[in-house]
């Protein structure tokens, strides 16, 4: 479990691992399913990014050695929160449209050896104008495994829902010198 910065959002995630679950604390209601994958996965980590009101981002590191990013505005990519045809037939289908739509969901596999546990904090979320109307927007993460390494992780989405990643330093926190692994470039579609 997670709570957002502020105190009004609540993040959960099923004993199997499968589903992320976000909660509005105030008025005990859950506003977000997310579909972390279809195989168990303990998840060890979940956390929001930073916030005033509401937060964009929640990410979860798995026992997969994954980590998973979930937009909770899903306006953000230029769609409606529910499904309009969905909405008309099944009752309660924003949940459902949640879960499923992958404009909401991006993964980095293999941020840690699998089993490692993890912890992670999203440090900032900043989004940046373009000739479109919807930003891109960069995340960066920060990723500490129970190995003994500290990750930074910069997440970059685009409008038209691709993301790349860079893992821009990486070091042991166990060991005595200091040595550093820098700018790692990844492009995930």
């Amino acid at each position: 479990m997670a709570f957002s910065s502020n105190g009004m959002y609540l993040a959960t995630a099923s004993e199997k691992g499968t589903m992320i679950r976000v909660y509005i604390v105030a008025q005990a209601t859950k506003s977000h399913s997310f579909r972390r994958g279809a195989y168990p996965s303990t998840i060890y980590s979940l956390s929001f990014g930073p916030c005033i009101d509401r937060p964009d981002v929640l990410a979860a590191t798995s026992s997969s050695g994954s980590l998973h990013m979930f937009f909770l505005d899903a306006a953000r990519n230029g769609r409606n929160q529910t499904n309009k045809l969905l909405g008309s037939i099944i009752p309660g289908s924003k949940a459902i449209s949640d879960a499923l739509d992958p404009a909401n969901h991006h993964v980095i596999h293999n941020i840690a050896p699998a089993e490692t546990k993890s912890c992670l904090a999203v440090h900032s979320v900043e989004y940046s104008q373009n000739s479109s109307k919807f930003p891109d927007v960069r995340t960066v993460v920060y990723v500490v495994t129970h190995d003994g390494y500290f990750r930074e992780y910069t997440i970059g989405t685009t409008k038209s829902n691709e993301s790349s990643w860079v893992l821009e330093r990486e070091f042991s926190l166990l060991d005595t010198g200091y040595t550093q692994k820098q700018n790692e470039h990844h492009h995930v579609d």
